[in-house]
């Protein structure tokens, strides 16, 4: 046998990487290149107007200098944040403003302790290097988002009438304030992410009234800056077609329709550009993203966690998680909004926002607690007891930052000025997506000769591996029984794995149809019009063959497919098999086992949509010497609207113990 070089062999969770990206730039593994090692790739946005608005949130950067964080531009000197802001190409910076963000004793609630103070100060900081404003009023004492829009508590027992008249003088002392200081304010935001409500009401006249008030304010106050009202969730398109309706009927003074558009959550970009469209073309209003990010790597540099990870529950994700991955997510909105009618520009959340760069979670919590910098600090408790202030601590959106946890910026942050430019950075592989294979501990362990590469340009490609497998790691995965193994390699110039399970020997014969009907018997108990096997690569599990059912008249479908193995030594057993399938309407569809003719275990399967495989396992049962085993599928479809179709592959039995 062909000698290895052998990196590293990890026993792991069958279930635990599944989808992971191998990442080249920002990931968590040992050996990988770090993110200034590699050109970024950005493709020009074409037709940018000159004036299109380069956003980014920088709300919480005092509380992040208070604990200490320095920042350094491309040259390695420390240098004031919004001037390296500035020379990379960003045009407006953003600033959320609550109400009163401290509790009776003065401690701050954190997430910046953004009060209007803060946003002045911003502003000024801000105006010196030629950086417009977007003041963001959230009309809450603490963070307001659609799951939550607290009103503020010297508001509390205010009437929407009274409230207005607050709400209006609160907007416009503070812009008064935000303008003495000398901030260039370019827009303002009535209401943070306005979805579900604002300032406690839910009911739309009121919030309408609120809105209207807010709005009065800053025409006042700051007449040349435009007035935002800010939605999210776009990938629910009628929700914001009814919304601009109702502002529409309502009359609302207003120019620009903001969206938040985070990946993970809200949609396709295709999808986002036809709801901004309809609003822009519909109201002639202007549109614009008014919060998007991305994350750069898995690793947590705060000891507190992420809010998105490679597991993080109902996220999608879209991009690599690296510098590059990051970087085209946004230079895709960016190229989306500015090909929108009325698009003006697209604003990243809180990419100055990092770890405070403690060693340990202890000493940076005395930094979140004392200066605001941890998304929330304990003292929120006083505000917000059920959710802020039981779960209060770190940064958690660190790994999405445009800054390293250093202060260093990351090669992402040049998006906004080469998105204009383009750049010529080769197209070279970025990420690698994970193998899965299986083996018979019997067999020849045949790893994949190529991976699935995402390159700088985010296009796939399949490129050639070399594994790090010796003779010696072979014989232990043959001998050590049924368990998943991580094997490295190298593709692309990047690491990579592979997750094999070895499995104990398939007992069945021809388990995947490859033999056509040998060892199978097919029963038909309805009228089902098709049942046999059918050589069809992309239709198939593995292999270039299953077996195929179909009928094209409703409630003809109803057979089954078995095995009868005899000859077994006692022990325990597992039974597995896959199907998938489409318009099959009501189904009643299970794997069974039978024991010399009795049927002893099943488990239910469903059929979706085209290669949606759904795989059953029955684990556990106990076979006695001399018993026959019978193992099968039971499939019975309805039809919706006329007949059904369905695939069968990969069928197994193997000894357990």
């Amino acid at each position: 046998m062909k000698k290895h070089r052998i990196l590293a062999m990890a026993l792991l969770l069958p279930l635990g990487l599944t989808g992971a990206f191998n990442c080249a730039v920002g990931a968590d593994a040992a050996g990988e290149e770090s993110a200034g090692d590699r050109p970024l790739y950005v493709e020009k946005v074409d037709g940018l107007p000159e004036d299109f608005i380069m956003g980014m949130d920088a709300s919480s950067v005092i509380a992040e200098e208070d604990s200490g964080v320095k920042y350094y531009d491309f040259d390695g000197q420390e240098q004031d944040l919004f001037k390296i802001l500035a020379d990379s190409g960003i045009t407006h910076i953003r600033v959320r403003v609550w109400n009163n963000p401290y509790d009776a004793d003065g401690n701050g609630f954190g997430g910046g302790n953004c009060d209007v103070a803060k946003a002045a100060e911003i502003g000024r900081r801000a105006a010196q290097y030629g950086l417009k404003l977007i003041v963001n009023f959230h009309y809450s004492d603490f963070w307001a988002d659609p799951g939550k829009q607290m009103v503020p508590l010297a508001w509390a027992d205010m009437d929407v009438t009274e409230m207005s008249e607050a709400l209006y003088a609160f907007t416009k002392e503070s812009l008064e304030t935000i303008n003495a200081a000398g901030a260039d304010v370019g827009m303002v935001q009535v209401g943070n992410e306005t979805t579900t409500g604002m300032c406690g009401f839910k009911d739309w006249n009121d919030v309408f009234t609120l809105m209207a008030a807010g709005s009065r304010a800053v025409r006042e106050t700051c007449p040349d800056a435009l007035v935002a009202l800010h939605f999210t969730n776009p990938e629910r398109p009628d929700a914001y077609a009814n919304m601009a309706k109702q502002l529409d009927e309502f009359g609302m003074d207003y120019d620009v329709f903001a969206s938040s558009y985070y990946p993970y959550w809200h949609g396709t970009l295709d999808n986002l550009s036809k709801v901004l469209n309809q609003v822009a073309e519909t109201y002639d209003k202007k549109v614009l993203v008014m919060e998007t990010s991305y994350a750069f790597t898995t690793e947590d540099t705060d000891f507190a966690g992420n809010t998105v990870g490679e597991s993080t529950d109902g996220m999608v994700k879209r991009y690599p998680y690296t510098v590059q991955g990051q970087a085209n997510e946004v230079r895709d909105v960016i190229d989306t909004v500015a090909h929108v009618k009325n698009g003006i520009g697209v604003v990243y959340w809180e990419g100055t926002w990092i770890s405070v760069g403690g060693d340990t979670w202890e000493e940076n919590s005395a930094k979140w607690e004392q200066y605001g910098s941890g998304w929330a600090s304990s003292y929120s408790v006083a505000y917000d007891p059920d959710d802020a202030g039981k779960y209060y601590g770190g940064c958690v959106v660190d790994n999405q930052a445009l800054f390293d946890a250093t202060g260093h910026p990351l090669p992402s942050l040049q998006v906004f000025s080469l998105a204009r430019t383009g750049s010529d950075a080769p197209i070279v592989a970025d990420a690698l997506e994970d193998a899965y294979m299986t083996a018979d501990v019997n067999g020849e362990i045949n790893l994949p000769e190529t991976v699935s590469a995402i390159m700088t340009d985010n296009s796939r490609q399949d490129v050639p591996v070399t594994w790090d497998l010796t003779d010696e790691m072979a014989e232990q995965m043959h001998n050590g029984g049924a368990k998943t193994y991580e094997i490295t390699g190298q593709a692309g110039g990047l690491p990579v794995r592979c997750f094999v399970d070895m499995l104990e020997p398939n007992l069945l014969v021809n388990g995947s149809f490859e033999d056509d009907e040998t060892g199978w018997t097919a029963t038909d108990l309805g009228s089902t019009q098709e049942l046999y096997v059918e050589e069809k690569q992309t239709d198939s599990l593995t292999g270039a063959k299953h077996y195929h059912f179909w009928s094209a008249a409703n409630d003809s479908v109803e057979f089954t497919l078995e095995q009868n193995v005899e000859g077994l030594a006692a022990g325990q057993y597992a039974f597995s098999i896959s199907i998938m399938g489409g318009d099959c309407g009501e189904t009643d569809i299970y794997a069974y086992v039978k024991l010399d003719g009795e049927t002893v275990q099943t488990a239910p399967m469903t059929v979706t949509v085209y290669n949606e495989w759904d795989t059953a396992k029955i684990s556990g049962f106990d076979v006695a010497d001399g018993q026959t085993v019978t193992v099968g599928l039971y499939v019975k479809c309805a039809g919706a609207g006329g007949g059904a179709w369905g695939k069968i592959d990969d069928a197994a039995l193997e000894r357990l113990a």
